[in-house]
Protein backbone atom coordinates (compact mmCIF):
# COMPACT_ATOMS: atom_id res chain seq x y z
CA UNK A 1 0.00 0.00 0.00
CA UNK A 2 1.51 3.32 -1.11
CA UNK A 3 0.37 5.18 2.01
CA UNK A 4 2.71 3.03 4.12
CA UNK A 5 5.44 5.64 3.80
CA UNK A 6 3.45 8.01 5.99
CA UNK A 7 4.15 5.62 8.87
CA UNK A 8 7.68 7.03 9.01
CA UNK A 9 6.15 10.17 10.49
CA UNK A 10 5.00 8.11 13.48
CA UNK A 11 8.49 6.66 13.94
CA UNK A 12 10.11 10.09 13.72
CA UNK A 13 7.77 11.53 16.33
CA UNK A 14 8.22 8.65 18.79
CA UNK A 15 12.00 8.76 18.38
CA UNK A 16 12.18 12.48 19.14
CA UNK A 17 12.43 11.30 22.74
CA UNK A 18 14.91 8.92 24.40
CA UNK A 19 13.13 8.14 27.69
CA UNK A 20 15.85 5.86 29.08
CA UNK A 21 18.44 8.58 28.54
CA UNK A 22 16.21 11.46 29.62
CA UNK A 23 16.61 13.15 26.22
CA UNK A 24 13.92 15.06 24.32
CA UNK A 25 14.48 17.00 21.11
CA UNK A 26 10.86 18.13 20.78
CA UNK A 27 11.32 21.35 22.73
CA UNK A 28 10.55 24.20 20.34
CA UNK A 29 8.48 25.35 17.36
CA UNK A 30 11.55 24.83 15.18
CA UNK A 31 11.73 21.20 16.30
CA UNK A 32 8.06 20.75 15.39
CA UNK A 33 8.69 22.14 11.92
CA UNK A 34 11.72 19.88 11.51
CA UNK A 35 9.50 16.86 12.15
CA UNK A 36 7.22 17.88 9.29
CA UNK A 37 9.93 18.67 6.80
CA UNK A 38 10.24 21.65 4.50
CA UNK A 39 7.64 20.40 1.99
CA UNK A 40 4.73 20.58 4.43
CA UNK A 41 2.86 23.88 4.21
CA UNK A 42 1.07 23.09 7.47
CA UNK A 43 4.37 23.23 9.35
CA UNK A 44 4.32 27.00 8.98
CA UNK A 45 1.26 27.09 11.22
CA UNK A 46 3.08 25.48 14.13
CA UNK A 47 3.00 27.38 17.42
CA UNK A 48 4.36 26.83 20.92
CA UNK A 49 1.13 25.03 21.80
CA UNK A 50 1.98 22.32 19.26
CA UNK A 51 5.05 21.31 21.26
CA UNK A 52 2.96 19.95 24.13
CA UNK A 53 0.23 18.70 21.81
CA UNK A 54 2.68 16.62 19.82
CA UNK A 55 4.34 15.34 22.98
CA UNK A 56 0.96 13.98 24.09
CA UNK A 57 0.47 12.26 20.72
CA UNK A 58 4.03 10.91 20.95
CA UNK A 59 3.29 9.22 24.28
CA UNK A 60 0.24 7.53 22.81
CA UNK A 61 2.07 6.40 19.68
CA UNK A 62 4.89 4.94 21.78
CA UNK A 63 2.25 2.92 23.63
CA UNK A 64 1.13 1.49 20.25
CA UNK A 65 4.67 0.38 19.39
CA UNK A 66 5.25 -0.98 22.91
CA UNK A 67 2.06 -3.05 22.86
CA UNK A 68 2.95 -4.42 19.41
CA UNK A 69 6.51 -5.32 20.49
CA UNK A 70 5.11 -7.16 23.53
CA UNK A 71 2.79 -9.21 21.33
CA UNK A 72 -0.41 -7.52 22.52
CA UNK A 73 -1.95 -7.01 19.08
CA UNK A 74 -5.45 -6.16 20.28
CA UNK A 75 -4.21 -3.41 22.58
CA UNK A 76 -1.96 -1.98 19.85
CA UNK A 77 -4.90 -1.82 17.44
CA UNK A 78 -7.25 -0.34 20.05
CA UNK A 79 -4.74 2.41 20.91
CA UNK A 80 -4.19 3.25 17.25
CA UNK A 81 -7.93 3.25 16.51
CA UNK A 82 -8.46 5.77 19.32
CA UNK A 83 -5.92 8.08 17.66
CA UNK A 84 -7.50 7.62 14.23
CA UNK A 85 -10.88 8.63 15.60
CA UNK A 86 -9.46 11.68 17.32
CA UNK A 87 -7.36 12.77 14.33
CA UNK A 88 -9.28 11.89 11.12
CA UNK A 89 -8.04 12.61 7.63
CA UNK A 90 -9.44 12.57 4.09
CA UNK A 91 -7.76 10.29 1.52
CA UNK A 92 -7.79 11.72 -2.00
CA UNK A 93 -6.42 10.75 -5.41
CA UNK A 94 -3.72 13.16 -6.53
CA UNK A 95 -1.24 13.50 -9.35
CA UNK A 96 0.77 16.54 -8.22
CA UNK A 97 1.31 17.34 -11.89
CA UNK A 98 3.69 14.37 -12.39
CA UNK A 99 3.44 12.63 -15.77
CA UNK A 100 4.64 9.22 -16.88
CA UNK A 101 6.55 8.39 -20.08
CA UNK A 102 3.33 8.51 -22.09
CA UNK A 103 2.27 11.86 -20.71
CA UNK A 104 -0.40 10.52 -18.37
CA UNK A 105 -0.74 11.67 -14.76
CA UNK A 106 0.93 9.51 -12.12
CA UNK A 107 -2.08 9.03 -9.88
CA UNK A 108 -1.55 8.05 -6.26
CA UNK A 109 -3.30 8.25 -2.92
CA UNK A 110 -2.76 11.39 -0.89
CA UNK A 111 -3.92 12.25 2.62
CA UNK A 112 -5.56 15.65 2.31
CA UNK A 113 -5.00 18.04 5.19
CA UNK A 114 -7.96 19.66 6.89
CA UNK A 115 -6.41 20.30 10.29
CA UNK A 116 -7.41 22.53 13.16
CA UNK A 117 -3.72 22.97 13.97
CA UNK A 118 -0.29 21.64 13.04
CA UNK A 119 -0.49 18.79 15.54
CA UNK A 120 -3.79 17.56 14.08
CA UNK A 121 -2.26 17.52 10.61
CA UNK A 122 0.81 15.59 11.72
CA UNK A 123 -1.07 13.13 13.93
CA UNK A 124 -3.74 12.36 11.33
CA UNK A 125 -1.20 11.60 8.63
CA UNK A 126 1.19 9.66 10.86
CA UNK A 127 -1.55 7.53 12.38
CA UNK A 128 -3.18 6.77 9.03
CA UNK A 129 0.18 5.74 7.57
CA UNK A 130 0.85 3.53 10.58
CA UNK A 131 -2.60 1.97 10.21
CA UNK A 132 -1.92 1.08 6.56
CA UNK A 133 1.47 -0.35 7.52
CA UNK A 134 -0.06 -2.41 10.33
CA UNK A 135 -2.92 -3.84 8.29
CA UNK A 136 -0.78 -4.47 5.21
CA UNK A 137 2.26 -6.08 6.86
CA UNK A 138 1.11 -7.10 10.35
CA UNK A 139 1.16 -5.79 13.91
CA UNK A 140 4.40 -7.64 14.62
CA UNK A 141 6.15 -5.33 12.16
CA UNK A 142 6.02 -2.55 14.77
CA UNK A 143 8.81 -2.80 17.31
CA UNK A 144 10.82 -1.19 20.07
CA UNK A 145 14.62 -1.48 19.91
CA UNK A 146 15.98 -4.21 22.23
CA UNK A 147 19.41 -2.62 22.63
CA UNK A 148 19.86 -1.10 26.09
CA UNK A 149 19.35 1.79 26.76
CA UNK A 150 17.85 2.59 23.35
CA UNK A 151 14.06 2.42 23.15
CA UNK A 152 13.58 3.75 19.65
CA UNK A 153 10.57 2.65 17.63
CA UNK A 154 11.08 0.99 14.26
CA UNK A 155 9.16 -0.61 11.40
CA UNK A 156 10.32 -4.11 10.52
CA UNK A 157 10.56 -4.54 6.75
CA UNK A 158 12.78 -7.64 6.84
CA UNK A 159 11.68 -10.66 4.80
CA UNK A 160 11.67 -13.03 7.79
CA UNK A 161 10.26 -10.66 10.45
CA UNK A 162 13.47 -11.00 12.43
CA UNK A 163 14.35 -7.39 13.18
CA UNK A 164 14.97 -6.56 16.86
CA UNK A 165 16.91 -3.30 16.67
CA UNK A 166 16.22 0.15 15.28
CA UNK A 167 19.55 0.41 13.45
CA UNK A 168 22.71 -1.46 12.50
CA UNK A 169 24.53 0.52 15.16
CA UNK A 170 22.27 -0.78 17.93
CA UNK A 171 22.43 -4.32 16.55
CA UNK A 172 26.24 -4.21 16.56
CA UNK A 173 26.36 -2.79 20.08
CA UNK A 174 24.02 -5.49 21.38
CA UNK A 175 26.00 -8.27 19.68
CA UNK A 176 29.29 -6.96 21.07
CA UNK A 177 27.81 -6.74 24.57
CA UNK A 178 26.49 -10.33 24.32
CA UNK A 179 29.88 -11.56 23.06
CA UNK A 180 31.75 -9.88 25.90
CA UNK A 181 29.30 -11.30 28.43
CA UNK A 182 29.91 -14.82 27.11
CA UNK A 183 33.67 -14.33 27.27
CA UNK A 184 33.49 -13.12 30.88
CA UNK A 185 31.44 -16.19 31.79
CA UNK A 186 33.85 -18.56 30.06
CA UNK A 187 36.89 -16.98 31.73
CA UNK A 188 35.40 -16.96 35.24
CA UNK A 189 37.06 -19.42 37.73
CA UNK A 190 33.87 -21.48 38.13
CA UNK A 191 33.18 -21.58 34.42
CA UNK A 192 29.69 -21.81 32.95
CA UNK A 193 27.13 -23.22 35.37
CA UNK A 194 25.71 -26.60 34.47
CA UNK A 195 22.08 -27.34 35.16
CA UNK A 196 21.42 -30.53 37.22
CA UNK A 197 20.15 -33.39 35.10
CA UNK A 198 17.60 -34.58 37.67
CA UNK A 199 15.39 -31.51 37.83
CA UNK A 200 17.37 -29.66 40.48
CA UNK A 201 17.91 -32.30 43.24
CA UNK A 202 21.66 -32.39 42.63
CA UNK A 203 21.72 -36.17 41.96
CA UNK A 204 22.56 -37.83 38.67
CA UNK A 205 22.78 -41.35 37.24
CA UNK A 206 21.65 -44.39 39.25
CA UNK A 207 21.23 -42.44 42.47
CA UNK A 208 18.35 -40.41 41.09
CA UNK A 209 16.70 -43.59 39.82
CA UNK A 210 16.87 -45.24 43.27
CA UNK A 211 15.50 -42.11 44.87
CA UNK A 212 12.53 -42.16 42.52
CA UNK A 213 11.83 -45.79 43.36
CA UNK A 214 12.07 -45.09 47.09
CA UNK A 215 9.67 -42.16 46.75
CA UNK A 216 7.18 -44.40 44.98
CA UNK A 217 7.33 -47.12 47.63
CA UNK A 218 6.89 -44.68 50.51
CA UNK A 219 4.08 -42.66 49.00
CA UNK A 220 0.64 -43.01 50.55
CA UNK A 221 -2.35 -44.63 48.78
CA UNK A 222 -3.82 -41.30 47.92
CA UNK A 223 -0.69 -40.25 46.07
CA UNK A 224 -0.53 -43.19 43.67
Amino acid sequence: MELNYYSDLAVRLVNSEQPERGEDTLTSVEAVRDLFGAQWVTARRATEADVNRLRAVRTRLRAVFTAASEGDEVRAVDLLNALLMEFPTSPQISGHGDLDEEGRPRWHMHLAEQPANATAAYAATACMGLAFHLTDLGVDRLGICQATPCRNAYLDTSTNRSRRYCSDRCATRANVAAYRARKRLESSPAGPAEAPSDGGRGRTGPTSGRTAETDQRTSGPGER
